[in-house]
């Protein structure tokens, strides 16, 4: 089950909810303030580390494109 990062616009907290992708979209309550209406879903950001072919160092790259599909146009398609 994949973890969700959500944003309240009432109190500006941000939090992590472990949901279903079915529930993703679901309603939920603010874990700080408890209101459900201004509550969505963000876009999380996640970091990829690995080795460096024939070195000993490793490559960090931070990715806040989001995942799949056309989001938001990053996919080149215009939508």
């Amino acid at each position: 089950m994949p973890t969700y990062e959500f944003y309240c616009s009432e109190c500006r907290a941000r939090f992590e909810v472990l949901r279903s992708m079915a529930d993703a979209d679901a309603p939920l309550h603010c874990s700080t303030c408890g209101r459900s209406q201004h509550v969505n879903r963000v876009i999380s950001m996640f970091a990829v580390v690995s080795s460096a072919r024939g070195g000993g160092s490793a490559e960090f790259q931070a990715n806040t494109a989001g995942g799949g599909g056309c989001c938001g146009g990053a996919c080149g398609c215009g939508g």
